[in-house]
């Protein structure tokens, strides 16, 4: 019991730690707000691999840290393999396909008031339908290999990002578009110059979401079918062999890009709308 102990202790040093950070002078320094959830995660990290030796739990049940980053050092090649098939072919591909498709789309519907009007409500609808579901179709008409898995992340990321879109090229004032009239602007340069630049917001929400939805999506996808590489075919078959640690060293490599993609669109986001409140 002496690890639970240490355990504890850890945890309440920590907490105490983060609090006085938190609430001291130095709490709104850029460091600071780095060094609190990085204090929190490796505290997190010790206090499980001493409750796992502490109680002594099987290691098909719940592998220690210490295991699952000695996987990660061990697999890399295939862990790189898994990155670059999932990842890069399916998660990338798809997520580039999905947002280039509902940004045309959008721009369409933009053009008539009645698609406007009905893509929003459908698209709103298919957004929130587990369209996962649909990877065996995918599996069955492209076949295992990672274009089936890119066609899944296109569609689960086209209609969030369309949604989002089209509301926001109708995210401006009778101001600005009278405005605009003055000019004797036409739509395309009303577009570019005046409802793009308003629907960015909008847009980057979208493409927030779809960061997430496309890992999900290319990783799950592979459940249905693969070829025998891919994060979601390792973590099937790893699991299969009850190699829990190998099935959480291709979470921990999903975990650590898809907070890399999104951490990646939201710099690009405060850099494309710093004019709006939200980043300020």
């Amino acid at each position: 019991m002496i690890y639970v102990l240490i355990a504890l202790l850890i945890w309440a040093g920590g907490w105490l730690l983060n609090v006085r950070l938190a609430n001291g002078p130095s709490s709104n320094l850029p460091m600071t707000k780095v060094v609190i959830p990085a204090i929190f995660g490796l505290t997190i990290v010790v206090v499980w691999e001493l409750m796992v030796i502490g109680f002594v739990v099987n290691p098909v049940i719940l592998p220690a840290p210490s295991s699952v980053l000695s996987r990660l050092g061990q697999e890399g090649p295939i862990l790189w393999a898994d990155f670059r098939q999932t990842i890069l072919k399916g998660a990338l591909s798809g997520y580039i396909m999905g947002t280039v498709g509902a940004l045309i789309v959008a721009v369409i519907a933009d053009r008539s008031d009645f698609l406007t009007r009905g893509i929003l409500p459908v698209g709103s609808f298919m957004a929130a339908l587990p369209i996962v579901g649909t990877a065996p179709i995918f599996v069955k008409w492209l076949g295992s290999d990672w274009e089936s898995k890119a066609a899944v992340v296109a569609v689960m990321v086209f209609f969030p990002i369309l949604v989002n879109t089209v509301a926001g090229l109708k995210d401006t004032n009778s101001m600005q578009r009278d405005l605009m009239r003055t000019y004797a602007a036409g739509y395309w340069p009303t577009l570019f110059k005046l409802r793009l630049p308003s629907a960015m917001p909008f847009i980057f929400n979208g493409l927030k979401i779809g960061t997430t939805l496309a890992l999900i999506g290319a990783i799950v996808a592979e459940f249905f079918g693969s070829p025998t590489v891919g994060m979601g075919f390792r973590i099937s078959t790893s699991f299969g062999q009850l190699a829990l640690d190998m099935v959480w060293a291709e979470i921990v490599v999903a975990a650590l890009a898809g907070s890399a993609f999104y951490g990646v669109m939201t710099w690009v986001e405060k850099r494309v709308t710093f004019w709006h409140p939200s980043q300020r």
